[in-house]
Order: C-alpha cells, then structure tokens, then sequence
C-alpha cells in the first residue's frame, strides 16, 4: 500500500487507516485479530483508536494483538484522550487528565510510545494553550511520537496550530487532525480543510464511507440485519445520512459503479482517498470480508469526468464568507 507522509512531518502513513471504534464491543477478539492481519498483509500500517472506544477495551484488545500477531515497529498506533463519560462535561482538555489518559492508554496497550496522540476534541472549559502543553509534554518525554487533534472547527485548528508553531519555547507542530468527511459530510471543506492545507495539517477522515451508507446497503429503504443501521445502540449513528439528499449522492455513486465495473464503496472511498489535504481515511470495517473490499480500492483512481460528477451531487452550500464577497 502506497504510504504519505502525515501533514508537514517525517511520519509517514499508510493512505488506508484502520479504524477500531467497535473493538471490544461489538468487533470480538477473534474478528480484531483477523482485521488486523488482513491489514498488515496488504500493507497497512496506520491503526487509529481512542481511550473511550470501548471503555478502553478497544486498546486492550489492540495491545493483546501486538506483537503477538503483528510486529508493533510494523504498526503507525494513534489513540486519542479528551472525551470523558460525564453528562455534564463532555470533554477534558486539561493537562492534569490528558496525561493520566496518556498513561492509562499506554498500559492498555502495552507500549511504551504511541506514534500519534490527539486531542479528542476542543474543551472551551479549559485554555487552548494548556491543553497544546500537554501535547508538548507526551511528545518530549517519548510517550508520543508526533501529536495532533481531532474534531476542531476551523478557527479552533487554526489557533492551535498557530500557536504551535509561533509560541516561544519547543513546540510540538500540529501533525494531523481528524474529522468526518465523506460525499455525505463535506462540511470540513468550509474552512477545516483550507486551515488545515495552510498549517501543514495532515487531514484524516472518520466514516469515509459515510457511516456505511454510501456502500448501497440502505439504498431503497433496506436494512440489512446485520448492519450497523439496524442496531440498537448504532442505528442512531447511521439515521442522519439516511435522508433523501443523501439517498440522491449514494444513487450517483452508484450509478458511476456500475460505469466503471467496480462497487459503490470503492468509489466512495476512493474519491475520499484522492482529495486534496487527506491523507488517510479511517475504515472501521466489521470484518476480514469488508475490510479486504475496502483495501482494494488501492489499485483504482477515480477519472476526472467522475470525480466532478460527483463533486456536483454533492456540493456543499459555501457562500459567504467563504467564497470572494466582491462577488455575491
């Protein structure tokens, strides 16, 4: 698998990364295993988790299968720290919990080093810069390698990679950050992505196949039973993108499919795969099976007349700001 560098940094990634959300919940030992040979196969090597997938499960389970299955210098490990499950304060930017979660996500995985650590998500409770520190200190005391955040809006990313870069001291610069983004949730386009492109930040997106509804599964009001959109405790996460605008997008991935003899998901993934600033989406695949069909999407490269078809189905509404006011 062709492997990019990470934003504007030496750490280079596979340009599929392998998503663990339903480790240890819904993804069993058996099934994690498998996901994560079939990936170090064909060349994998990003592994993104998270402190809460699972309760911690998911980096328990991860850090049973290293070493054991698959060489950890073989492995790209980014986990992630910040959300906390508390109803009345979501998120926990402070340095004090950032670095216990480090310490804690490092035992649960059974290393001494993540290659990327990121920041969940902004806390406006806590200051930007003590949040950053914390990213400074795991980077110089070793226990990351290069650090980045996750689900900051435009002016949050360009804050924080700003001051990374221009405050006095050793900075530890913004290597990534990480946002949905799919055909059916452009919205980073707005002004994530173009920070993003200015700072150097290598973008990698979440539910690339958006939330699996771009794979066709749903299409005509299906609901395949073993999908996620018929579970209990993810039907929530998949009903947004199952609207009509949505059923408009998927139709035309599917139709430039069928044009070009591959599945819907190869095309959604791949026209993902190929936009400017993204460096690696993330595939949280259920199993072996639909993880192989997303990996296969290495050899294709989407033809330019497609690609603008599908920019235009799914366009999204950018005026001003956003566009030159001098001509609205």
């Amino acid at each position: 698998m062709e492997q990019r560098h990470l934003g504007r940094t030496g750490l280079r990634v596979s340009r599929i990364g392998l998503g663990t959300l339903t480790w240890g919940r819904d993804t069993d030992e058996h099934d994690a295993a498998d996901l994560l040979k079939t990936f170090w196969e064909a060349g994998g090597t990003l592994v993104d988790t998270a402190d809460v997938y699972g309760d911690g499960e998911a980096e328990y389970l991860l850090g049973r299968l290293i070493e054991g299955l698959v060489p950890r210098r073989d492995l790209v490990i980014s986990t992630k720290a910040g959300s906390v499950p508390d109803p009345d304060r979501r998120f926990d930017g402070s340095r004090g919990h950032l670095l216990a979660a480090l310490d804690a996500s490092l035992s649960r995985l059974g290393t001494e080093y993540v290659d990327l650590w990121q920041i969940h998500a902004f806390d406006p409770d806590t200051p930007l810069e003590e949040t950053l520190h914390a990213l400074d200190l795991a980077v110089s005391s070793g226990r990351a390698r290069y650090a980045g955040v996750s689900n900051f809006c435009g002016w949050q990313l360009a804050k924080a990679g700003t001051w990374q870069l221009a405050a006095p001291g050793a900075r530890t610069r913004l290597a990534s950050t990480q946002m949905e983004y799919s055909l059916l949730q452009r919205g980073v386009e707005r002004e994530v992505l173009p920070a993003a492109l200015d700072l150097g930040v290598g973008l990698l997106p979440s539910s690339p196949l958006g939330r699996g509804v771009l794979t066709g599964k749903y299409r005509g009001d299906a609901m395949p039973p073993d999908s996620r959109g018929a579970s209990d405790h993810m039907a929530p996460f998949v009903e947004p993108y199952l609207d009509d605008t949505a059923s408009r997008i998927v139709d035309a991935v599917a139709t430039a499919a069928d044009g070009l003899a591959v599945t819907p998901l190869q095309v959604a993934l791949a026209w993902i795969r190929d936009r400017p600033g993204v460096v690696s989406p993330i595939v949280g695949a259920r199993n072996a099976q639909q993880l192989t069909a997303a990996l296969s999407v290495e050899t294709l490269s989407l033809p330019d007349e497609i690609c603008r078809a599908l920019d235009d189905v799914s366009v999204p509404v950018h005026r001003y700001p956003d566009h030159d006011w001098s001509t609205l």
